[in-house]
């Protein structure tokens, strides 16, 4: 079995809002707004601003995993024009309200998280502290691999021919 080891890995805070919805179904909306570089001394869901309609808080800490097999995302994200990180939170259905599933700088991995029913996923911008270690990350370990295109076997049409006559059922 071969199991790909995370070669670099980032601490980082992440930051939620919590905000009065104007929806006559739910009371308040959710949403990943930010994510701090390295993990941060306060305690998770600690409130860090409040005013009438919106609040956000430190919901916790998570670690970016790098891995060389996708340098490629990587760099690709940083060449976006808007590098992102992916933030992935799960409801509890308790308080917290919400636990960190994960945090990922690769936009592949990104929109897996979306496959997920109930978790909200939101691109947040990159830190620059995050995106100089992403880069140097890119720039150590990406290896450009060519595109090969694949070449079809041709079909061998006497082997077509060949084939033993379908049987009809007797039962129809």
């Amino acid at each position: 079995m071969n199991v790909a080891v995370a070669l670099a890995r980032i601490p980082v805070g992440v930051v939620v809002e919590r905000r009065k919805a104007s929806n006559p179904w739910i009371d308040v909306a959710w949403r990943p707004i930010g994510v701090l570089a390295g993990a941060p001394e306060a305690a998770p869901w600690t409130m860090l601003e409040s005013s009438d309609d919106r609040a956000s808080f430190y919901a916790g800490s998570a670690e970016i995993a790098l891995y060389r097999t996708e340098s490629d995302h990587y760099r690709d994200n940083l060449n976006s024009g808007r590098p992102s990180l992916w933030v992935s939170l799960r409801p509890t259905g308790v308080e917290p309200p919400f636990e960190i599933v994960a945090v990922t700088a690769d936009p592949a991995e990104g929109e897996s998280f979306t496959q997920v029913g109930d978790d909200l996923v939101e691109a947040i911008p990159m830190p620059a502290a995050v995106q100089a270690i992403v880069e140097a990350f890119v720039a150590e370990h990406h290896v450009e691999r060519p595109f090969v295109k694949r070449k079809r076997d041709r079909a061998d049409p006497r082997a077509l021919a060949h084939r033993a006559p379908i049987e009809k059922d007797p039962r129809r």
